[in-house]
């Protein structure tokens, strides 16, 4: 059995998983299978993994699944990986081909990983550029939260995941008619209860794409709006601050009138914040619409 999982939901994307691919025979330890979660594509995607499993160059693990977004991907990859890390590599991004040897070695030095999630290091860009800023060096372990609110640590990282902690959790929801649920609820969540071992080491190349999931948030917000929902309940139970309250309430309304679920604001942790903020959600929701026309 391998050490690591990469897993890559994907849909539509053959353009640009050939790139992730080479990425992948290129990586100087090969203890890890690939896994793609096919979200109903209708490009050739089925034909083009099934040619690179003939090569037999790396393991490749692909499944097929109706379409239902990234985070339905996640679910069914958590599903069936049996090895003991998993990270996921989107289908837009690629990895240093030093990157899971980093991973893998890094993961080997820690002397006890029975309170350990797993690690969280670098993204950056297609020019090498570090995605918002490093680590601090002092750093050594906590929470994916903290070194955002506490440590003011910005942009985006990469999450590697300590499988049966991840199977501890439940999944995210699957909600007919959505296609987003914040995949950060999981890392939220995980971080309460364990640490993570924290790294300045370049682990994934991402390159947004104007399609992608950062690119349409807006959109997003109005045609997922259950989904943003449960996130930002979750958010709201985890919350650090007040203000990170006060946002989180002003989504709940904004989501809830997107939802046609009113009831959902009288709901959760500090419900009755939800409705002195009420105004303000409404607001929220009145520009997302006027942003999205």
């Amino acid at each position: 059995m391998k050490t690591i999982t990469v897993f890559t939901p994907t849909f539509n994307r053959a353009h640009l998983l050939p790139r992730l691919y080479k990425s992948l025979l290129k990586q100087s330890n090969k203890d890890f299978i690939w896994m793609l979660i096919d979200d109903g594509s209708i490009d050739n995607t089925r034909n083009l993994v099934e040619k690179w499993i003939s090569e037999a160059k790396i393991e490749i693990h692909y499944q097929f699944k109706e379409n239902g977004g990234m985070h339905t991907g996640h679910n069914l990859a958590y599903a069936n990986i049996k090895t003991e890390l998993n990270v996921c590599i989107d289908s837009d991004d690629y990895m240093p081909k030093d990157g899971l040897e980093k991973i893998l070695h890094r993961w080997n030095a820690i002397e006890d990983t029975s309170k350990i999630a797993g690690l969280i290091g670098l993204d950056a860009d297609v020019h090498g550029n570090i995605i918002g800023t490093k680590i601090p060096d002092t750093l050594k372990r906590g929470a994916l939260k903290k070194l955002y609110t506490k440590h003011k640590v910005t942009g985006d990282k990469k999450i590697v995941l300590k499988t049966e902690i991840v199977k501890q959790y439940p999944q995210y929801p699957e909600f007919p008619n959505e296609r987003l649920v914040p995949l950060g609820v999981l890392y939220l969540m995980i971080g309460h209860d364990y640490d993570f071992i924290y790294m300045n080491e370049i682990l994934c190349i991402v390159d947004y794409q104007v399609d992608g999931s950062s690119g349409t948030i807006l959109k997003q917000y109005k045609t997922s709006p259950k989904g943003f929902l449960y996130a930002r309940n979750i958010q709201k139970k985890y919350s650090s601050s007040f203000w990170e309250d006060l946002k989180n309430s002003i989504h709940i309304v904004s989501s809830s009138i997107f939802a046609n679920d009113m009831g959902a604001i009288f709901k959760g942790k500090k419900a009755w914040l939800n409705i002195i903020l009420f105004p303000f959600g409404v607001f929220l929701n009145l520009y997302i619409r006027l942003m999205t026309w």
